[in-house]
């Protein structure tokens, strides 16, 4: 993840622990999310806003040893507005966040017989989770970044999810552009190498005296290929009135001319044919 990543993530971070919530519930939730480390060993507050936030909830860095199961939170019987807080507490001691290479990932890391019981309680507010046992750890993932999104929202994330989306935005805009950019320079070599085949072909035939002999359509079209190397099929059909596919099987039958010896060419290629 690069540097500029790695700042947005930590002013996300920063934003969700600045969040002071106004009822009492919520802040006993958000609380018991911080300490919800069964089955691990207590993670330090690593950064400052996550250690101020521990302090304005009354929980000094002592107090997270004593850690919570996460049955302990009564999710059944809590608000909505309780359950976000509790999942902020415990995306914010138990889970990561990564932008990398464009793609964003969100992961929490709880206890091994935990990993089932957060994953439905995700799913309970409409947002699924997969999880998996990881070194002996349970850890529940998300990999969409709309769910993500969703996610950090209903948590209180604002001005940092806003810079995370319109990352997300420009990145898959600029994705987009190159895709094009490299189907246009695709089509275009390979509108250069077919012109280029072509015009040879009739300088080829024209030196040898075939192209007169050509029906009238032929003759036209090599005409116009000749005068206007860059046109595509569609240019020089509006140009002689024809339809395209004539104009491309005049084309195709001009380079087989070309490439076949005179007593080798099939029937019907040399001499008046059925585009006369």
């Amino acid at each position: 993840m690069s540097g500029s990543d790695r700042d947005l993530v930590l002013a996300l971070r920063a934003e969700l622990a600045a969040i002071d919530p106004s009822r009492l519930c919520d802040r006993h939730a958000e609380g018991a999310g911080l300490a919800a480390s069964a089955g691990l060993r207590a993670r330090p507050a690593r950064d400052a806003p996550v250690a101020r936030l521990l302090v304005r909830l009354g929980r000094d860095a002592a107090g997270l040893g004593r850690a919570l199961r996460l049955a302990d939170f009564d999710w059944a019987a809590a608000a909505d507005h309780c359950r976000m807080a509790w999942l902020r507490g415990l995306f914010l001691a138990r889970g990561s966040l990564s932008l990398a290479g464009g793609r964003t990932h969100l992961e929490f890391v709880v206890g091994a017989g935990e990993a089932p019981l957060l994953a439905r309680r995700l799913g309970d507010v409409g947002l699924p989770a997969s999880w998996r046992l990881r070194r002996g750890r349970g850890v529940v993932t998300w990999k969409n970044s709309e769910t993500v999104g969703l996610f950090l929202r209903r948590i209180g994330a604002t001005a940092a999810l806003l810079e995370v989306e319109a990352r997300q935005v420009s990145r898959a805009l600029r994705g987009d552009l190159n895709r094009v950019l490299n189907a246009e320079s695709a089509n275009l070599q390979r509108a250069v190498g077919a012109a280029g085949r072509q015009v040879a072909a009739i300088d080829e035939l024209s030196a040898s005296g075939e192209l007169a002999d050509q029906p009238f359509v032929v003759r036209s079209v090599a005409e116009a290929r000749r005068e206007t190397p860059e046109a595509t099929l569609t240019e020089l059909s509006e140009r002689l009135q024809l339809h395209r596919s004539a104009v491309q099987r005049a084309l195709e039958r001009i380079e087989r001319l070309a490439a076949s010896p005179p007593d080798e060419a099939p029937r019907g290629w040399r001499g008046a044919g059925p585009l006369a």
